[in-house]
């Protein structure tokens, strides 16, 4: 029986592209020489993805600003104080909201895909984000002449045509990045505003047939950024029954950053439909410490005791870089994890397969 495994998303991106992404921020690197920066980026993170023995890669999120604003680049109508979060470490993040509409993706999560796939033959995931982060782009004050119903129903089209687009381009996948669902139970304890969400992104999903809904997978993790998390302190317990009820066939959890993992494991076997796979994060994205194989094998044998193996699946924690500028992680310590992972994944495997064999002798 084989063991699914995937990566997130983000790599850590070179510095040199770092320093060339604020330079042209700043007016002071020409977009060509920048593109330059982004395909060197690209093409190395590919080969160093191959390299590490993964069946399935990505693009290392290289050309994306940020998991979350990719598809209002370059976009005119936006006012930059928008919602804040904050991080345990004291930092913050801040989305943007809009100041008027129609609402239109002005990059769609294919156009990263299609790059990635004429640089291997290896399966491409890609990575877009939830319509519910999304709909924090509306300000609360609202907008004259757009109303937010108008805005949510042309987000549920972009939403869609986010997701359609990279099928139809051959995604082995798409995953849909829902960190802000941990979160939504910090600032709303009843769960109403997790109810929200789900019901915003399960309207998405219905658009989709069942057997598209298998090749769509939900993300979600506590944050990670610069080495720390926006939720890590509310309880999966109250996060997981209603995180499966999404339309989606793959789960995609932080999982080796959790202290109480029988909890989190007997959470997930009462929560987990049959038609489901959920992976396990097995990489500590937070960590610097590299993970050997050997722990990695026995943190899936224990989890297999538990979740059925079928169901099973491995990840990382969290993409090891969702903000172009978080260079808390070194590139070489990303990718040696990403090996543990997928070694330790294997050996998991034997061993399962082995005990199998044994069994029916």
């Amino acid at each position: 029986m084989k063991i699914k495994t995937e990566p997130i998303g983000s790599i850590p991106r070179p510095p040199e592209l770092i320093e060339g992404m604020k330079a042209h921020a700043a007016g002071q690197l020409n977009e060509r020489d920048l593109d330059q920066l982004f395909e060197k980026a690209l093409v190395d993170t590919i080969k160093r993805f191959e390299a590490t023995g993964s069946p399935v890669i990505t693009d290392g999120e290289q050309t994306k600003p940020s998991f979350a604003t990719y598809p209002i680049g370059g976009m005119k109508q936006l006012d930059p104080n928008g919602v804040v979060i904050p991080f345990a470490d004291g930092h913050t993040r801040q989305l943007p909201v809009i100041t008027g509409g129609p609402f239109r993706y002005q990059t769609y999560a294919s156009t990263y895909l299609e790059k990635a796939k004429k640089l291997t033959s290896l399966p491409v995931k890609q990575a877009v984000i939830s319509t519910s982060a999304l709909s924090l782009l509306y300000p609360q004050t609202g907008i004259e002449g757009y109303s937010r119903d108008e805005f949510i129903h042309d987000l549920l089209n972009e939403a869609e045509a986010d997701i359609r687009r990279s099928l139809i381009k051959g995604a082995y996948n798409v995953q849909i990045d829902f960190t802000e669902a941990r979160l939504s139970l910090k600032l709303d304890p009843s769960g109403g505003l997790l109810k929200a969400f789900i019901d915003l992104n399960n309207q998405v999903l219905e658009r989709f047939s069942e057997e598209e809904q298998k090749k769509i997978g939900v993300h979600s993790c506590p944050g990670g950024d610069h080495d720390s998390t926006h939720s890590a302190d509310i309880s999966y317990a109250d996060l997981l029954p209603l995180l499966f009820q999404l339309k989606a066939g793959n789960f995609y959890l932080e999982y080796a950053g959790e202290k109480d993992k029988q909890t989190v494991l007997a959470s997930i076997k009462e929560s987990l439909r049959p038609s489901q796979t959920v992976f396990l994060g097995v990489i500590n994205v937070l960590d610097p410490r590299i993970e050997t194989s050997e722990e990695i094998r026995d943190t899936i044998l224990e989890a297999a005791e538990i979740i059925p193996v079928g169901q099973l699946g491995t990840t990382d924690d969290c993409g090891f870089s969702p903000f172009a500028d978080d260079t808390s992680t070194a590139r070489d310590i990303a990718f040696a994890k990403i090996k543990a992972r997928v070694d330790g994944t294997v050996l998991a495997e034997n061993v399962i397969n082995k005990k199998t064999i044994n069994l029916t002798v």
